[in-house]
């Protein structure tokens, strides 16, 4: 299975960035993995719902400069669909078994995803109602698909 991760600006903590190596050396056993960054907008402050509007599109063009035919585009959205780790698993393998094996999970950055990578996608997922900070969504995405084909594998990790 290929997984691309599609985000919106770049991850510049050092603790964040020796995390997601650290997951994504675990996932090379899995799955192949490729990590995609895009550049984010500058928001200024106090701006309008118009200024807003503008930087997500801005963000969701260069996010889907680089969705391919055949990917099958999973955004992480705030209003997704929420899954626990298991039936994670359980769905990464369905959509395997159905013939998708190269999986694009769209990050946005600090002020969400368009509309128009909403509309791309081929579903939402959520890991949860509260806010993360992109950078940390990396990592938290990382570790539940790594958790997920411990799981698929019936590996002892996910308890």
């Amino acid at each position: 299975m290929r997984i691309t991760v599609l985000a919106v600006g770049k991850v510049k903590e050092k603790f964040y960035t020796q995390a997601v190596g650290e997951y994504a050396k675990r996932l090379s056993r899995y799955c192949k993995l490729e990590i995609v960054e895009v550049p984010d907008e500058k928001t200024p402050d106090g701006a309008g719902e118009a200024a807003v509007r503008r930087i997500k599109e801005k963000e969701g063009e260069r996010l889907l400069s680089h969705v391919r035919d055949g990917m099958y585009v999973i955004a992480l959205a705030i209003d997704g669909k929420m899954l626990g780790s298991e039936e994670l698993s359980e769905h990464l393998s369905a959509l395997g078994l159905y013939g998708e094996s190269h999986l694009a999970f769209v990050i946005g950055g600090s002020l969400g995803l368009s509309d128009g990578v909403l509309r791309r996608a081929d579903e939402a997922l959520s890991f949860s109602r509260m806010t993360f900070p992109h950078q940390l969504m990396r990592v938290i995405l990382l570790e539940q698909l790594y958790r997920s084909f411990k799981i698929r594998a019936g590996e002892p990790y996910h308890k």
